[in-house]
C-alpha cells in the first residue's frame, strides 16, 4: 500500500457543527433571575410608591370649584353644628362651669350671658364638626398625594383627631383647675368670688383651644419626618432649644400668667416633642 492510499483510507470523517441549542427551561429561569433582582423589585416598589395614582389633569379653575365645594361643605356643616350646639347650650355652659367651684357667676350688662351662649355654641360646634371639616380638607389634597404618602393620610388624620381630644379633656381635667385655683386661692381672704360670666368663659375656652392646638406638636414633627426636611436625629439633638420654646408656648397660649399653668402646658409639649421624635425615629427617618 502507497503512502498517498494510507493517507486516503485515514481521512477524517467530517464535522457536523450545529448551533447550540437553548431550552425554553433555561430561558425561563434566566428571566425569574432578572425579575427576582433586589434591585429591580427596590426599584419597582420605589417608582410605585412615588406614582400619583388617578393622576387627573385639572386646570386652575377647576381647582377653584373644588376649593370652593369643600369649604361650602365645611361652612354647611359648621353651621349645622353651631346650630345644635345652640339648642343645647345651658347643659354645656354648666358642664363648663364645675372647674370653678365656690365661684358666684355675674352678668354685668344686659344680655351679656345671651353673647356668651353664642361663644360657647360656636366654639362647641366648631369642635364637633373639626373632623368633617379636616376631613374635607384631606379630599381636596389628596389628588395631589403619592401612594407612599396615601399610606400615612390616615394614621396623620386619626391621630391628630385624637390628640386635639386629648388637649381638651387634659385642659379641662388639668390645666383649668389648677389655673381657677390658683386664682382662687390667691384672692380668697382679700375679696369676694363673684366673676364675669363672659370673661370666665373666654378664659376657659381660650385656654382649651390653644391646649388642643399645642397637642398637635407631633403631627407636625410626624409630616416633617416624612417629607424630609428635619429627622429624628436632629429633632432631638435640639431638645435645649424645646425647652426654651415650651416655656414661650406656656406662656403665649394661656391667657392666665401663674406659673403653675405654663408649667403644666410647657410640660405637656416637652413630652409631646419627644415623644413625637421617637414616631419619626420608629418610621426610619
Amino acid at each position: 500500500m502507497t503512502p498517498s492510499e494510507d493517507l486516503n483510507n485515514n481521512n477524517l470523517a467530517p464535522i457536523n457543527l450545529k448551533e447550540p441549542e437553548i431550552r425554553a427551561e433555561k430561558v425561563r429561569d434566566i428571566a425569574a433571575q432578572d425579575l427576582d433582582d433586589p434591585q429591580n423589585s427596590e426599584k419597582e416598589e420605589d417608582d410605585y410608591l412615588n406614582k400619583v395614582p388617578d393622576e387627573v389633569e385639572m386646570s386652575i379653575f377647576e381647582h377653584l370649584e373644588e376649593l370652593r365645594m369643600r369649604i361650602f361643605y365645611s361652612l354647611i356643616a359648621a353651621v349645622v353644628g353651631i346650630i345644635g350646639c345652640f339648642i343645647l347650650v345651658k347643659p354645656i355652659v354648666k358642664f363648663l362651669e364645675i372647674p370653678a367651684q365656690g365661684v358666684k357667676f355675674l352678668q354685668l350688662a344686659p344680655g351679656e350671658y345671651f353673647f356668651v351662649t353664642i361663644k360657647v355654641a360656636a366654639y362647641s360646634g366648631i369642635l364637633l364638626t373639626s373632623p368633617f371639616i379636616l376631613y374635607q380638607i384631606v379630599k381636596f389634597v389628596l389628588p395631589g398625594l403619592t401612594t407612599r404618602e396615601r399610606r400615612f393620610l390616615r394614621p396623620i388624620f386619626l391621630a391628630s383627631t385624637v390628640l386635639f381630644a386629648l388637649g381638651l379633656l387634659f385642659a379641662y381635667f388639668a390645666i383649668v383647675p389648677a389655673a381657677l385655683k390658683f386664682f382662687i386661692g390667691y384672692g380668697l381672704e382679700v375679696v369676694e368670688q363673684a366673676w364675669s360670666i363672659e370673661k370666665y368663659f373666654e378664659f376657659v375656652l381660650l385656654l382649651m383651644f390653644s391646649t388642643a392646638l399645642a397637642f398637635q406638636v407631633p403631627i407636625l414633627q410626624l409630616l416633617l419626618g416624612i417629607v424630609g426636611i428635619v429627622t429624628s436625629q436632629q429633632m432631638l439633638s435640639s431638645w435645649k432649644y424645646v425647652l426654651l420654646g415650651s416655656v414661650v408656648l406656656g406662656a403665649v397660649l394661656t391667657p392666665s400668667t401663674d406659673p403653675l399653668t405654663q408649667s403644666l402646658l410647657g410640660g405637656a409639649v416637652i413630652v409631646l416633642y419627644l415623644a413625637g421624635s421617637f414616631i419619626v425615629k420608629l418610621i426610619g427617618k
